[in-house]
This record gives structure tokens, sequence and C-alpha cells, in this order.
């Protein structure tokens, strides 16, 4: 896949259990350490690492659910120069579904997600090739 790093920014909102939204996160990108942050009166939980460890159970999951060529043709659509960004929902992620975020605003909001890559294309396609 080639060096990638990986942001990942979930608001939790006064509503929500911190923990949940945590496992929903990781529900998706596997054990990852996730960082609280605040900003203003928002409370995110965030990641920013090595992108092929936590996008290792993201691939699993889009081979299991067999969304990978609509998961390929998504992602493409969303580079911008050296970056892929894309939203996921996280009421989907919390029961360990990926379900991509397409404009419409879920009620809790998207878990944010942004891949830089020297090569985004080469990154994407070893995201939804079959394994």
């Amino acid at each position: 896949m080639g060096e990638a790093v990986l942001r990942i920014e979930a608001v939790v909102h006064p509503t929500e259990n911190e923990e949940k939204v945590a496992n929903a996160i990781r529900n998706i990108f596997g054990e990852i350490a996730l960082k609280q942050r605040a900003r203003g009166n928002a409370s995110f939980l965030q990641y920013e690492g090595n992108a092929s460890s936590a996008l290792i159970r993201l691939r699993a999951l889009l081979e299991r659910e067999q969304i990978r060529a609509s998961a390929h043709s998504l992602l493409v659509r969303s580079i911008r120069g050296n970056q892929v960004n894309f939203a996921l929902n996280k009421q989907a992620a919390f029961v360990g579904h990926v379900s991509f975020d397409t404009g419409e605003e879920s009620p809790l909001g998207s878990i944010e997600v942004t891949l830089v890559s020297k090569d985004p294309q080469q990154t994407i396609s070893w995201l939804t090739q079959r394994h």
C-alpha cells in the first residue's frame, strides 16, 4: 500500500456516550489509540497515525459486506490531490457495518476520515481489492 497517514475525527454529542462513539470507530478501524479533544463547546475523538494497520479491518469489512466495487468508486471520486476524504455513518459503524455518508447529514454526525497518500489511487486499490 505504501506510506499513508490516516486521520479520523468524530464529534461526541452531549447526548452520546463517548465510549460508544469510540467503539463505533474501533469497529471499523480496529484497536487504534483515540484522543479526546475539545473545540469550543464540542468534544471530539481523533486518531492520526499509520494508515496500513488501521485500514486492515476496514479492508476486511468491505470484502465481507461485498461493497468493494461501490467503495472503490466512491473513494476514487473523493480524491483531492494526495488526500481521500470520506465520511462513515456512526450508527452503522457502532453495529460493525460500513456505510458511507453521502451528504445527507445523519442525526449523530459522521466519522470523518482523511487518508493522505503519495499515491491515493494505489491506496484505494489496495483497500478495495479482493484478498
